[in-house]
């Protein structure tokens, strides 16, 4: 075990990873490949690879060193307590949105009827629905291989999601895209929607990390430079007819139109407009409360 754990290190030593991320890196590829946690890898660090091990941990390695993110690389990640499986097809879910999470859950008295619009790896409704089991659980992608995704972390879970396909900037009600074996939500139906939708503009790249923009699927990170709204003005839209009275809508959102979003949802009705930071103090989420005028 040391040995391989020096192997890696020099290994992932040779880029620009600072020292501190490269030893997170080593470990997390030995929990992965020995099935065994920090605390256990530091109790047994004599023991030996198999070769089969040592050929995996190898194999890992070589692609950390193309910059491929360590998620993808292991094929999963962990999200508000949970192991989820990702790959390119969706993006790999961050600790801001498992902010976006604890607030929904500790801050604004979830229940009822759900929707999560572009699930991605289904992570929020996941989250959810594993910590609201009363509650009835929708989601929607635009990605047919993104949901087959959310739809196995689901079922890993051992929670129980509404997921279906459809791409919201369509003229079509999205009851139209659900499976007439799932149960159809009627007008007015939800108590909350959820999205942490595309919201990047192209200008933004410079200041992206390369295993970002090289991995990371694009249609899921950015939006048209000269419609930054543009997902937020649909949402809200639809929100508008999917909302029961004082039903909530909550974003994850760019800091740098903020204040736009929050004009926004002001002038198509909402109230209770907030602005909420994440732990960085950063401009991140905003909650929304529909009146139903």
């Amino acid at each position: 075990m040391r040995q391989m754990l020096q192997y890696i290190r020099g290994e992932l030593s040779v880029g620009a990873l600072p020292p501190q991320e490269v030893d997170a890196l080593s470990y997390f590829v030995l929990q992965s490949v020995c099935q065994k946690d920090r605390h256990a890898l530091l109790r047994d660090k004599d023991m030996q690879l198999s070769d089969n091990q040592v050929d995996a941990v190898r194999k890992i390695v070589a692609e950390l060193k193309k910059n491929r993110p360590v998620q993808y690389v292991l094929g999963e990640t962990e999200f508000y307590g949970l192991r989820l499986a990702v790959d390119e097809n969706v993006l790999i879910p961050r600790p801001e949105t498992e902010e976006l999470v604890d607030l929904l859950l500790r801050g604004c008295g979830v229940r009822g009827c759900l929707l999560d619009i572009g699930t991605g790896s289904g992570c929020i409704a996941i989250a959810l629905a594993k910590h609201l089991p009363d509650t009835e659980v929708y989601a929607l992608d635009i990605s047919p291989k993104a949901l087959d995704i959310a739809r196995k972390n689901a079922a890993d879970n051992q929670v129980n999601v509404h997921f279906f396909q459809h791409d919201i900037l369509s003229p079509a009600p999205i009851t139209s895209h659900l499976s007439p074996f799932t149960p159809h939500p009627s007008p007015a139906a939800f108590d909350l929607i959820v999205s942490n939708p595309p919201y990047i503009v192209p200008s933004e790249k410079a200041e992206m990390h390369p295993n970002v923009l090289d991995y990371e699927p694009h249609g899921a990170l950015f939006v048209p430079e000269n419609e930054p709204l543009l997902f937020y003005e649909r949402i809200a839209a639809m929100g508008c007819k999917m909302l029961r009275p004082c039903g909530q809508l909550f974003f994850e959102i760019n800091a740098r139109f903020g204040q736009e979003i929050a004009a926004l949802l002001r002038q198509k009705g909402y109230a209770e407009v907030k602005i909420i930071q994440d732990i960085s103090k950063k401009e991140r989420f905003i909650q929304a409360e529909w009146k139903n005028q």
